[in-house]
């Protein structure tokens, strides 16, 4: 499972689509509707929020509102939570370099044109975290 931290944006087709299906088990996961995953640590930084379905319900938001700039047609409705008010998360300036140079080796190897696109750009957050400084997140699995 990889939730990435970086903005959908930065994402081709296949991640921007992945991104999407996993988001919707780790909200499956938070919402106690599954068995698996349970203990992913990619789900710390959510289950450690105030509110954990409203900020992976945020998550998918922005994930949908990428999805309806490229023309795709995710389904709005499969987000449980989102509340009125976006909760923040933070992310440390170094979990963003680490996915930025793992982004960049997925692109390479399975979408030359992303990849072109991806060289040429600068690494942002997804809309829901703030970026703190910092190396690489505890939950990660590098």
């Amino acid at each position: 499972m990889r939730i990435w931290s970086l903005h959908p944006a930065h994402l081709d087709r296949a991640g921007l689509v992945a991104g999407w299906r996993e988001a919707l088990l780790a909200q499956a996961v938070l919402a106690g509707r599954t068995k698996g995953y349970r203990h992913h640590p990619q789900l710390v930084r959510f289950r450690d929020s105030a509110n954990p379905l409203a900020a992976i319900g945020w998550y998918l938001h922005g994930l949908h509102q990428e999805s309806k700039t490229r023309g795709y047609r995710f389904d709005e409705s499969r987000i449980l939570v989102t509340g009125s008010e976006a909760p923040r998360l933070s992310v440390t300036a170094g979990q963003i370099d680490y996915e930025w140079t793992h982004l960049g080796a997925k692109l390479a190897a399975r979408s030359p044109e992303d990849a072109q696109r991806w060289q040429l750009s600068t690494p942002t957050a997804h809309p829901l975290f703030d970026v703190v400084p910092g190396g690489i997140e505890s939950w990660e699995r590098s």
